[in-house]
């Protein structure tokens, strides 16, 4: 009796290989992506000592960096990380803000301060977190898109041997030459746009590469903004500037307020152009819930592009609808009250006469204000002497009835009932000695409160409640007045370029990400073999990147539409009838690709 093992060995040998062979064909006719396929890893030991040591580690370091994955997680960070910037004051955006966190927060401001809190956007695990965003994009694009690119250039794959074993399945046989029913499958495919090939007795085609273009538009898209966002930071600078009504502001570093600069955006980068506020129009809601709530703010300017004194162009600027000048956008930002003082010294001479801004601390502006007069005050004794104003302002003063715990405050944002409370100073204003002043409070350090007799003769400080039109005396022989309320306007001067572009990324990164979501990818292929018998039998299968019933309805049109050139045998009709098909028609889930 013969030994055959050897045989069945050698037999189970070359099934196994045909296995392998069939399923490498599959799995290649499945791959429905471009993104790049990693090499697997190797069964050769010596092989894989090659991964051990630094250079492997980089190269698997590089890899995680790279895939799609951790560029998800990176950009879910990013969005993370800029949380802070908008809960916490930031020393760009306010400086003044930051201070008075700084004073509330004792044990959290040093913190903060070494955190880079203040400084969000600019601090070293924002700036670290963004350039990994960057790198892992970049390495997640070029490859992909070069693969990509291979597949555009490359015909459709070539149909599997088995073609029963793909998610979508037709089968059935007929009389029609193989050939012509080939010839009609390449034809009606290529009218529903597929990309048709013809290899091995078989039709191979494909579509759906638009999900791949928008899978790919998405990602550059998102380099492209942070590109965007980046210039935008390196390359501009704002400004800002209270300016009074009448009153004009030139586009010079020396006239802003506060000036931020940046490494390519410095006061040499300045375009020149100015404006005068001609007026401020505000208006409010007067009944309902929502009394005293702003319907418009509006700032109109007579503004000239250019140095010189060309012609004025009379424009409007409105809170978020900034005024583009000389490559720059002027905003509205803020408004408040500018109590108008005239004060007269011992002389009857006066040393100041004009608008003083006041600070809004609240919705209804009731503000805080502070009036210097450092220079030509001149007292009944003949001495010099520096004076000061604190107080408040309410462009609608409550009644004594409402005043509360509250005290004296303003009811209501707009000029129904304004009134301006003081205290005067004589002295030092301190405007010498080194230290920052607030130009809305005034420093008392150095300054004597004016006192009067009350009338039982004892000092008290002299205080007083004033409407426009009135005014006092002050007890070295000044006076101040009350002579009216003018308003002023914060306009923030900012010059952003790459917004535009920035804005074109955002709008080409959703339609990108339209077309990855909605575009399938699929793929039909289409088999018509002659047997001895002379009867045809054609094979339809199709494959699709997602669970889907589209494939599927595809694949029955096309079957469908076949029947014309290729019927099938009245034997396969009658069986088909018998079980209420037309065709023989599978469809499985499809199996996740990898």
């Amino acid at each position: 009796m013969s030994d055959d093992r050897p045989d069945r060995a050698a037999q189970a040998e070359r099934d196994e290989s045909a296995e392998r062979a069939e399923n490498a064909e599959l799995a290649d006719a499945a791959r429905l992506s471009s993104a790049p396929v990693e090499e697997p890893d190797s069964a050769d030991p010596q092989a894989q000592a090659v991964g051990i040591g630094v250079f492997g580690w980089l190269r698997w370091g590089w890899r995680q960096l790279t895939s799609m994955r951790i560029a998800l997680v990176l950009l879910f960070l990013l969005s993370l990380a800029a949380v802070p910037g908008s809960l916490v004051p930031q020393t760009s955006a306010s400086p003044a803000n930051v201070a008075d966190w700084h004073a509330k927060h004792t044990f959290w401001g040093p913190v903060f301060d070494k955190l880079g809190m203040f400084n969000v956007y600019s601090s070293f695990w924002f700036s670290a977190i963004y350039l990994l965003l960057f790198i892992s994009l970049i390495g997640c694009i070029i490859p992909r898109t070069w693969q990509f690119v291979g597949v555009l250039r490359a015909k459709p794959p070539t149909a599997p041997r088995h073609l029963g074993r793909l998610p979508v399945y037709a089968t059935w046989r007929s009389s029609a030459d193989a050939d012509a029913v080939l010839a009609e499958s390449q034809r009606l495919l290529g009218r529903r746009r597929f990309r048709v090939a013809t290899a091995g007795g078989a039709v191979s085609s494909e579509k759906g590469y638009l999900r791949e273009v928008g899978n790919l538009l998405f990602h550059i898209s998102l380099v492209a903004m942070l590109i965007a966002f980046a210039f935008t930071k390196l390359a501009g600078g704002m400004g800002t500037v209270i300016v009074m009504e009448g009153k004009g502001f030139s586009n010079n570093v020396t006239q802003y307020d506060d000036f931020e600069p940046s490494t390519f955006y410095t006061a040499d980068s300045l375009k020149p152009f100015h404006f005068t506020l001609d007026s401020f129009e505000a208006t409010y809601q007067t009944s309902g819930d929502q009394f005293g709530t702003p319907r418009t703010y509006a700032a109109h300017i007579s503004y000239v592009n250019g140095s010189g004194n060309g012609k004025a162009t009379k424009a409007t600027v409105e809170v978020n609808h900034p005024l583009e000048i000389g490559g720059s956008n002027v905003y509205l930002t803020a408004h408040g009250y500018a109590p108008v003082l005239q004060v007269t010294n011992a002389k009857g001479e006066v040393v100041f006469d004009g608008p003083t801004a006041c600070l809004p601390l609240d919705s209804n502006v009731t503000s805080e204000c502070a009036f210097k007069i450092s220079d030509g005050y001149v007292g009944k004794d003949g001495k010099s002497t520096q004076l000061g104003l604190s107080g408040f302002f309410a462009p609608t003063m409550a009644s004594a009835a409402e005043f509360g715990t509250q005290g004296p405050h303003s009811v209501f944002p707009g000029l129904a009932n304004p009134q301006l409370l003081l205290s005067m100073y004589h002295g030092d204003l301190g405007n010498n000695n080194g230290a920052p002043q607030s130009v809305y409070q005034l420093d008392t350090t150095d300054m004597t409160q004016y006192k009067v007799k009350d009338s039982k003769g004892k000092l008290q400080p002299l205080t007083a409640s004033l409407t426009p039109g009135q005014g006092f005396d002050l007890p070295d022989g000044g006076t101040v007045s009350f002579t009216g309320v003018k308003q002023w306007v914060n306009f923030t001067i900012s010059s952003n370029p790459g917004t535009s572009e920035a804005l074109i990324s955002a709008a080409l990164a959703i339609l990108g990400l339209i077309g990855s979501l909605f575009v399938q990818r699929r793929r039909i292929w289409v088999r018509a073999v002659t047997g001895p018998d002379g009867v045809t039998t054609v094979e339809l299968a199709g494959l699709a990147r997602s669970e889907s019933s589209r494939i599927a309805e595809e694949l029955a049109e096309l079957a469908l539409s076949l029947q014309d050139v290729a019927p099938a045998d009245q034997d396969d009709a009658d069986a088909a009838q018998g079980d209420d098909h037309d065709l023989e028609l599978t469809s499985t889930s499809l199996s996740k690709e990898r």
